[in-house]
């Protein structure tokens, strides 16, 4: 499926940046300013589902497959830098080895469907439904009003059949056996998506692991400078 995909700035290095579920590419918008002010180019796609993209059958191999069917003419040599979370980092890590990007940031990345606690699809599909911008404010305080009014866009555009291919990974395990390219991942505190095992699993296969301290899962937006901060060294 080819994707919407959003572009800015003019840099001479680019990034590319994959929105988790429920989102699209407006969630990146700050660390999207960031990076420009860098000297980059960010290309940001709508996964299917999401966004201005299109609907569809989902699963994560699809997922990845879109990435590389819609950024080949945006990134024909890869990008400098690829981020993906949630759910992006999924479909990143599947796409990597035809994406080829030199550095790879992983941020809470959905490895462990293990992870996810009981009830916690059932909160999310409760979020999109009451998706106002009030109610995304009174559950997320330390969110700014372009956060907030981001989300309220992203909720109105995704597709919630999304879910039963979340419902359908229940208890798989995503873990890369090993970083193909350097290889960051950032997780929240504590993380969604992975377990405290998981993290050390990674550490042993030669990934580099930072926690972004007292944030939750979308870190980027729970406390923006603690998040760029923790990709120092990466960036």
């Amino acid at each position: 499926m080819r994707l919407n995909v959003h572009t800015g700035g003019d840099g001479e290095r680019t990034a590319l940046l994959v929105h988790g579920a429920m989102s699209d590419h407006r969630t990146w918008h700050a660390v999207e300013a960031a990076l420009i002010g860098r000297g980059y180019r960010v290309v940001a796609p709508d996964m299917r589902g999401h966004g201005l993209s299109a609907r569809g059958v989902y699963t994560p191999e699809l997922l990845a497959d879109d990435l590389v069917e819609s950024l080949g003419e945006s990134l024909p040599e890869g990008a400098d830098l690829a981020i993906g979370h949630s759910m992006g980092g999924l479909a990143l890590s599947l796409a990597v080895e035809r994406l080829r990007p030199r550095r790879a940031v992983y941020y809470d990345p959905a490895w462990q469907f293990s992870a996810v606690r009981p009830g916690d699809l059932a909160a999310m599909r409760a979020m999109v439904a009451a998706a106002s911008p009030a109610a995304i404010a009174e559950n997320n305080p330390r969110w700014s009003e372009a956060d907030v009014q981001a989300e309220a866009a992203g909720f109105a555009l995704f597709d919630p059949e999304f879910f039963g291919m979340v419902e359908a990974c229940a208890g798989r395990d995503y873990i890369p056996e090993r970083p193909v390219v350097p290889s960051l991942v950032q997780l929240a505190d504590p993380s969604f998506t992975i377990s405290p095992e998981g993290a050390d699993r990674l550490k042993e296969r030669g990934f580099e692991v930072r926690v972004v301290a007292g944030t939750g899962h979308c870190s980027h937006r729970d406390d923006f400078a603690a998040y760029m901060e923790s990709l120092e060294g990466w960036i």
